[in-house]
């Protein structure tokens, strides 16, 4: 009977309830809430799913993301490999492509000028940065913090500026589209080599698009791969938010400095979208400013939904894409600019 009961009670001790902390819990919480946001609320749902199935993982066996250095046998978890794909920017470069292979760029350059607009929403990445620096974060560590919007957009703005109709973009030629990739990586990443794993995969992506003859190249960029790089991705980023490294005082301010690089990011490009109106004289409704923060496509419906709150009739969504767009080229080249500093 003595064996049985040892060998029960040790049973019962490998289970998670006996080794996991307060923090654990709260963070399982956290992971269905999103959850439930993400399949009940349709929040995002690609993205909040695996990230919220990651958190929770994490924080039901943390062992699950230990590297090979700190296991018993000499192999890390499971997630600690997709980890590492992230870390190595193998993932992200992927992502890119799926990206470039998915998104139709003939609005940018139907209208270059939003290549303006998504660089003034970069403000809020260098912004954030200098914050970082005076919390306490290392200039490298600062780098990394700084990679809501419709209440910031209203303030910036009237009702008679949002209310704004656009004119039709020009259509863009065949040979616009497949030069436009091409120069832009020979521009770009000669300027920043550092660039060339985002930028150039964005480009490559996109030119598998609209070339014409790589059809199935762009379909798997655009769809089987993409998917899966997001489950590997998605998962990642949620088994790093485990409670030891989640519930501190650096990963708060880190979360808090991204809100505010997003927010100080939309009301830059709202900004310059303002003034871009007032010098051409009201043909540009300044809310496309706030499609640079690069969330694609969201964004963009983001502009188009608070226009069409004023007007109904009102369609932003294609002249938000030059900016939204442009915003992903910038932040790539954002990232090239902080590893270019600081030799990363």
């Amino acid at each position: 009977m003595s064996y049985v009961g040892e060998t029960l009670s040790n049973l019962l001790h490998q289970t998670a309830f006996f080794n996991l902390s307060v923090g654990n819990y709260v963070m399982i919480v956290v992971a269905c809430v999103f959850l439930f946001l993400a399949i009940k609320k349709g929040f995002e749902p690609l993205l909040l799913v695996p990230i919220a199935f990651g958190m929770l993982l994490v924080n039901i066996y943390p062992d699950i993301i230990v590297s090979p250095e700190h296991s018993s046998n000499g192999v890390g978890g499971l997630l600690y490999y997709f980890y590492t794909l992230d870390e190595w920017s193998i993932l992200p470069s992927l992502i890119f492509l799926g990206v470039g292979a998915m998104t139709d760029f003939g609005p940018l350059i139907a209208n270059p000028i939003s290549f303006l607009l998504g660089a003034a929403a970069q403000f809020g990445i260098f912004g954030a940065y200098f914050l970082a620096i005076l919390l306490g974060f290392n200039d490298k560590a600062a780098a990394a913090v700084s990679i809501i919007q419709p209440p910031i957009m209203k303030l910036f703005t009237t009702k008679k500026e949002r209310a704004i109709k656009m004119q039709n973009l020009r259509p863009v030629s065949k040979l616009e589209r497949i030069l436009f990739p091409v120069v832009v990586t020979i521009v770009v990443c000669t300027l920043l080599p550092t660039t060339a794993p985002l930028v150039g995969m964005l480009m490559l992506g996109n030119l598998f698009r609209e070339s014409g003859v790589v059809r199935q190249l762009q379909e798997t960029a655009s769809n089987a791969l993409m998917y899966i790089v997001v489950i590997l991705l998605g998962t990642s980023v949620g088994a790093s938010t485990s409670a030891e490294s989640f519930l501190n005082m650096s990963t708060i301010k880190i979360v808090i400095l991204g809100l505010i690089a997003f927010m100080v990011g939309t009301a830059a490009g709202v900004l310059f979208g303002k003034l871009l109106c007032f010098l051409t004289k009201g043909k540009i409704n300044p809310l496309i400013g706030s499609a640079g923060v690069s969330a694609v496509p969201m964004a963009a419906r983001v502009s188009q939904k608070v226009g069409a709150e004023e007007d109904p009739t009102n369609f932003l969504l294609m002249h938000a894409m030059g900016p939204n767009v442009a915003g992903v080229i910038g932040t790539a080249v954002a990232a090239g600019c902080f590893m270019a500093i600081f030799g990363i």
